[in-house]
């Protein structure tokens, strides 16, 4: 059943985002993607020690 929920979740985020991506796409160019290219490690590692503390505490 999680499954379904995550599945669902995923879909309806790709059919809000691509439209939204391709519509700002040229407004950001290449300065703004290396802006924000720089939080996407932190953040990844962040989402990782979060995971781990749930699935321990679990």
């Amino acid at each position: 059943m999680n499954i379904f929920v995550i599945l669902i979740s995923l879909f309806f985020a790709l059919v809000i985002l691509v439209p939204l991506l391709e519509k700002y796409q040229s407004k950001m160019g290449l300065e703004g993607a290396t802006k924000y290219a720089k939080y996407i490690w932190p953040l990844v590692m962040i989402s990782l020690v979060v995971q781990l503390i749930y699935v321990l505490v679990r």
